[in-house]
């Protein structure tokens, strides 16, 4: 059975960063309905960095660390990205260590880690392709990733940005990335990857999720889990009008949640424990 979320926080850019300001403010940890009805300022917020590139959502970050890992767990993310997935995992007691190409990302997501966090998450600067030489940890017991949605946002013009490759080079090392962060994986942990799907050139869907699940089985991950990600419409309902008068396309307002699992679901499941839900959402 798959799960419907909502992405309310995606609305606005910097929720957790709020989320926590507010905890310190009022000395005590803050449900995500009780900080929504009194402390979230939503003006002028929007779900785009200052770097233009879109913000990978708090709280379903944090029901992805919840029902997927446990406090002490150790996070690897082959495609750090922003800050928010680490500094989440730190806020809720994971060790997280994120790899990412682009240097003044790293240093960004460094300088809000040091001010949100009491233990700071770790960020490796370098190419996730060379994951094997730029973590020497094994064993980590969480992967949560969202990578590039092939070239539909391209984040740099480095040679190693797989957002910026043709489509069949993007592939070959986009199975590259995720085999080599499975193999750090410890056996029997869940796996989450947010991603959706991507257009050809002629308008056609490429089925980005479902390689994906190809990738993950072939390095070891079974598929396990799916859910949908709903994201704000924003203004999609005035553009997909004349797109839709043109080539009958319809508008894309969701993300897939897709959850694999490295050995015995059952065995994984068993070493989490109670099912902790956060009131998220």
């Amino acid at each position: 059975m798959g799960v419907l979320i909502e992405n309310k926080s995606g609305y606005v850019a910097d929720y957790y960063k709020q989320k926590r300001a507010a905890e310190r403010e009022v000395g005590r940890k803050l449900s995500n309905a009780e900080f929504e009805r009194d402390h979230l300022v939503t003006g002028g917020g929007s779900s785009l960095s200052d770097s233009g590139t879109s913000v990978f959502d708090p709280v379903l970050t944090e029901l992805c660390y919840a029902w997927f890992s446990r406090e002490g767990d150790t996070v690897i993310d082959p495609f750090a990205g922003g800050s928010v997935r680490g500094v989440v995992a730190s806020v809720m007691g994971r060790a997280y260590t994120g790899v990412e190409l682009r240097a003044e990302q790293v240093a960004a997501n460094v300088e809000q880690g040091e001010a949100l966090c009491d233990v700071p998450p770790t960020w490796v600067t370098g190419d996730s392709a060379k994951m094997d030489e730029l973590v020497a940890a094994e064993g980590f017991d969480f992967m949560l990733t969202c990578p590039p949605y092939a070239d539909l946002e391209v984040y740099s013009d480095d040679p190693a940005d797989i957002s910026n490759m043709p489509w069949e080079r993007f592939l070959e090392m986009y199975e590259v990335i995720l085999s080599k962060a499975v193999a750090k994986l410890a056996e029997d942990r869940f796996a989450v990857v947010v991603i959706g799907d991507v257009r050809d050139k002629r308008g056609f869907y490429r089925n980005l999720p479902g390689l994906t699940t190809e990738i993950m089985s072939r390095a070891g991950a079974g598929f396990y889990n799916e859910a949908v990600l709903v994201t704000p419409a924003g203004s999609l309902p005035i553009r997909v009008g004349k797109q839709f008068e043109a080539s009958r396309k319809l508008g894309k307002t969701h993300q897939n949640v897709l959850v694999y699992c490295k050995g015995d679901p059952r065995r994984a499941a068993e070493r989490l424990g109670d099912v902790y839900v956060p009131d998220a959402v």
